[in-house]
């Protein structure tokens, strides 16, 4: 007798078989135990689509051929098809991130080789300088205008919308990927200061949103709008990650700004999108960029022994109130420009046309920062990345050796021209987060934070330069330490999240400074939110998105009702509506909807009609006018052939049914219609 074996628990259904019988016993068995084995894996795996080649056929290799299709629509269809989908997304987004970095960084020191070349000419260096970013912010802001305006902005508020349920048509489309995409590498190409990783967010949930639609292996899971959400909040993890190769601060980073409640069992898809993105974003950097083996971002080397004395802890608290006051500042300053431009005298000039604005800024911004002017005094000629190197560094800018950093500080002192930088970084990053082109807003107010760090540390250094003696032990202070603290704090009040601790430990590789970094960063928030939303949700308030807040206990609308603040006076339709009333309804109304109900009487909710899909059956209803006669004859009826179906109403118009083309043909065997039913036209 054939003889059978499970292979695992998780294999049910895989038999191997032993010992086979000899004749036609062997074969009606063998096929019998096949076909046992396809009915199982049917009602298993439910695709009843995709099996029909496994129908036992006659001869040997049923078993065989079984195995291979059960590997084939089980593992991959039914377990891999999460893993698989997340692991191209995040090689996906490692490669556009890593690409759009070197298209970045290539356009910014063209930007510093024309200005380097023209020695001899001041004002063909200044001309130079201005109209380069110029041309870059004209280009991006054209591409956003022309391909798809949804890719102006950063991209979280909407994904916070959307992850709430509200639909935001066109939003992630291939269109909105393209414009995203090349808008933002010259938008940050230009120098302004702009970040990337919102619009990156926003680039990888397109990606995710891509993949779904057009990969057929994927489609059951756009098709699931459970399963569809879940890879959009993946998607948000992998944004913030290949940008700061930080996994773990990237996912919960994109759980604060993104969502109120969030599914444990969704942790996992977040945390492996993100780590194949971060690994292969950094290796990028060995394989190409011929780094010896995969560090962090911005190392550093404070002292792990002696990192700060609990002295300082005093200062850090401090900081973090500051941080805190400064990002609630930044957040209510960017809403006043964008009201500003929308709402007074100048808004015709401003923001009907969509070139101006971007234009004096840019122009405005750049004249600042020109290194032979003020930008002299605040590190003009640096980029973002090369400030935050410089803002981390171990040494205090007085005693460091470091030539690059005296050149570009030391005149007239550090502390001015960290001053000059913090206040023009703070204005400027409001108002260039504001253009419409893609544009983030936390790198630049990381480092605008790290700044604010930095020139503390520095105070410290020079209030205290032999360190703070406690007993016999004394300990130097850290000035990159400081920036550190200062970098996660204000980032956290602008954005009001606590992930940015982790993400400083990521980008440093230091967890010297948690305790510190901790208590600012939770002080910061404390202050940032009793003064003003965050910043994500202030542009949701500004865009005016559909979007619910959360409602704590110590709002007013805690004890509110719904009756309290509904309309009772609705317009609706029902079974008796008749024409006539539908059109007063749609030509007194501009509601974009209306509940339909039984009857005025009973209300009984039935569901609601779009109003398009109302005006297009009142209009086509009109045209054909069909309310001429009030009742309906045998040869009315053999007219009323070629119309196909119609409903039935009464004289007042109101719908009592329908009346088919078949209907109508049988109709001939019955006498002539007399009673006072009219037939219209229904599409």
């Amino acid at each position: 007798m054939p003889r059978f074996k499970n292979q695992a628990d998780d294999t049910e259904g895989i038999l191997e078989l032993e010992e086979m019988e000899e004749g036609p016993v062997r074969m009606e068995r063998q096929h019998s135990l096949a076909r046992h084995q396809i009915t199982q894996l049917r009602s298993r795996l439910d695709v009843q689509d995709n099996l029909e080649e496994l129908d036992v056929v006659e001869g040997e290799g049923t078993c065989k051929r079984s195995c291979f299709y059960w590997w084939k629509y089980y593992v991959l269809d039914t377990i891999g098809d999460d893993w698989l989908f997340c692991l191209l997304l995040g090689i996906s987004m490692a490669l556009i991130s890593f690409a759009m970095d070197f298209c970045i960084l290539k356009l910014q020191e063209t930007h510093v080789f024309f200005y380097d070349e023209l020695t001899d000419n001041g004002f063909l260096r200044y001309l130079l300088w201005t109209l380069y970013p110029l041309l870059c912010i004209m280009f991006s802001v054209s591409v956003a205008q022309v391909i798809s305006q949804n890719a102006v902005g950063s991209g979280i508020p909407e994904m916070k919308t959307i992850l709430r349920g509200i639909v935001i048509h066109n939003y992630l489309t291939w269109q909105t990927l393209v414009a995203k995409v090349i808008g933002l590498c010259f938008s940050m190409g230009s120098g302004l200061p702009i970040g990337k990783e919102g619009p990156f967010v926003h680039i990888a949930c397109i990606m995710s949103n891509l993949l779904g639609q057009n990969v057929k292996g994927f489609k059951r899971i756009f098709s699931n709008e459970t399963r569809n959400v879940e890879m959009l909040a993946a998607a948000c993890a992998v944004g913030v990650s290949c940008t700061f190769a930080a996994p773990i601060g990237g996912v919960l980073f994109s759980i604060e700004v993104t969502s109120t409640y969030f599914a444990v069992s969704n942790y996992w898809r977040g945390f492996f999108t993100a780590v194949c993105g971060s690994f292969v974003f950094r290796m990028m950097d060995v394989w190409i960029s011929n780094e010896a083996t995969i560090t962090t971002l911005y190392p550093t080397n404070f002292s792990v022994e002696f990192p700060f004395d609990p002295l300082e802890l005093v200062a850090f608290s401090l900081m973090g109130l500051l941080a805190g006051l400064g990002g609630a500042s930044f957040v209510f300053m960017h809403r006043k420009i964008v009201f500003l431009i929308r709402n007074h005298g100048h808004k015709i000039f401003l923001h009907k046309n969509k070139f101006v604005y971007p234009l004096i800024t840019t122009l405005v911004v750049m004249t600042i920062s020109f290194p032979d002017w003020l930008g002299h005094y605040m590190g003009g000629k640096l980029t973002q990345k090369d400030s935050l190197q410089h803002m981390f560094s171990d040494q205090s800018w007085s005693i460091t050796t470091d030539e690059d950093i005296k050149q570009v500080w030391a005149d007239p002192n550090i502390f001015v021209s960290l001053l000059f930088f913090i206040v023009f970084q703070f204005v400027m990053t409001a108002f260039c987060v504001s253009l419409p082109v893609p544009a983030g807003v936390f790198f630049p107010i990381f480092v605008l934070g790290a700044a604010y760090g930095r020139l503390l540390g520095e105070a410290m250094t020079s209030w205290f330069p032999d360190g703070i003696h406690e007993g016999a032990t004394s300990m130097f202070i850290q000035p990159g330490g400081y920036a550190v603290v200062g970098a996660a704090a204000f980032s956290g009040a602008v954005t009001h999240t606590i992930s940015t601790s982790v993400i400083v430990f990521e980008l440093t590789g230091q967890i010297s400074h948690i305790i510190p970094v901790m208590i600012a960063v939770l002080i910061a928030n404390a202050a940032a939110q009793w003064l003003q939303p965050s910043f994500y949700d202030s542009i949701i308030q500004i865009k005016k998105l559909p979007y619910l807040p959360e409602i704590t206990k110590h709002t007013r609308l805690v004890n509110k009702y719904v009756k309290d603040i509904m309309r009772t006076d609705i317009i609706f339709c029902s079974y008796e509506s008749t024409v006539r009333e539908i059109q007063e309804m749609l030509l007194t109304t501009d509601y974009r909807s209306f509940p339909i109900v039984d009857n005025s009487v009973n209300m009984t909710f039935l569901g609601s009609i779009r109003r398009v899909f109302l005006e297009q059956a009142l209009d086509k209803c009109l045209r054909y006018n069909q309310l001429q006669s009030p009742c309906v004859s045998y040869g009315d009826l053999k007219d009323l052939e070629k119309y196909g179906d119609r409903p039935v109403v009464d004289n007042k118009a109101a719908i009592f049914g329908s009346i088919t083309r078949v209907r109508v043909v049988k109709s001939r065997i019955f006498p002539p219609v007399t009673n006072s039913y009219t037939a219209i036209f229904v599409p």
